[in-house]
């Protein structure tokens, strides 16, 4: 039976640490030079409507390391564009394909497609949840020592679909998550339901990034204007301007700690250029892991590897 990874709650706990371990083996497979070819023979094929660098040519990358090729479409090149249904799409995609990686706009399209295929749909992104990047993101943290079902990770930021994905992590780690937002920008209620299904998620929301810094392990942010929100892009920067990580806020933490960003950075905006270099080892590092824990991904979900 087909599986979908549309959210980080489409796994389980269990499932979720053993995709963390496989994509440790996995990496390390890959520095050694060793060929695993579990996707020899099959085609992916990828939806994208957003603009990529890191997801494109992550998974782009990994598809042929495994031994699979890929065929990458943007929906301006499909009848997708001249009205024909999603659920037509997905019906004959799955006909030729063996699964189908989507990076849109629309959460509930990528549902519908989902619902409609015959062969597994993975998130590259939606307007709702970003479960590869939080997926690498908990691999990174792991491999840099700390122990992710204890630690209390800040973000800093907009509550966008990287944060709602971060929600999701902690309900199954059981991890403490502190969100640090102005007024007016709150977690979305049915994200918090979906994720209390799963477990408790252990969410402190503060209106002072200070207030959440406070002896947190990580220090996480993301651009504050995401793609298709260029319209308000100004008024926006201009309520987040205390929302910055900075020397300061490194400052408030009052203990070592990690500062991780998923990429594309705004220097000046959302964190500042000084601390992105000082941090950026652990920064490329965490846009590399995207590589390979979307590797155990596309083992797991595409060629049925259960990790």
């Amino acid at each position: 039976m087909k599986r979908d990874l549309l959210n980080l709650l489409d796994l389980s706990r269990d499932e979720l640490c053993r995709l963390l371990d496989r994509s440790e083996q996995l990496k390390r497979s890959q520095k050694q030079g060793q060929a695993l070819l579990p996707l020899a023979g099959k085609t992916l094929a990828m939806i994208f409507e957003k603009r990529s660098t890191r997801t494109r040519i992550s998974f782009e990358a990994g598809i042929y390391q495994l031994g699979g090729q890929s065929i990458f479409m943007s929906p301006d090149q499909m009848q997708l564009s001249r009205g024909e249904p999603i659920r037509d799409t997905a019906r004959v995609m799955s006909r030729y394909v063996d699964g189908v990686i989507i990076r849109n706009d629309s959460h509930q399209q990528l549902k519908e497609f989902a619902r409609f295929a015959s062969v597994p749909v993975i998130n590259a992104l939606s307007d709702l949840y970003h479960p590869c990047q939080v997926l690498s993101d908990l691999f990174t943290l792991r491999e840099a020592g700390l122990k992710i079902e204890k630690m209390k990770l800040a973000y800093i930021g907009d509550p966008n679909n990287v944060f709602n994905s971060w929600v999701g992590a902690s309900a199954l780690l059981g991890f403490e998550l502190r969100l640090a937002s102005p007024k007016g920008y709150e977690p979305e209620p049915r994200v918090l339901k979906a994720a209390a299904k799963a477990g408790e998620v252990k969410l402190k929301h503060f209106h002072n990034p200070k207030s959440a810094a406070r002896a947190a392990d990580v220090l996480y942010t993301d651009v504050w204007v995401s793609m298709g929100q260029e319209s308000g892009a100004n008024e926006k920067i201009s309520e987040f301007r205390g929302f910055q990580i900075n020397k300061k806020l490194l400052a408030a933490v009052g203990k070592p700690t990690l500062v991780m960003h998923c990429l594309p950075a705004h220097r000046g905006e959302e964190i500042t250029g000084q601390v992105l270099e000082n941090y950026a080892s652990l920064i490329f590092t965490q846009a590399e892991n995207r590589l390979h824990c979307q590797k155990a991904i596309l083992e797991f979900f595409i060629a049925g590897n259960n990790p």
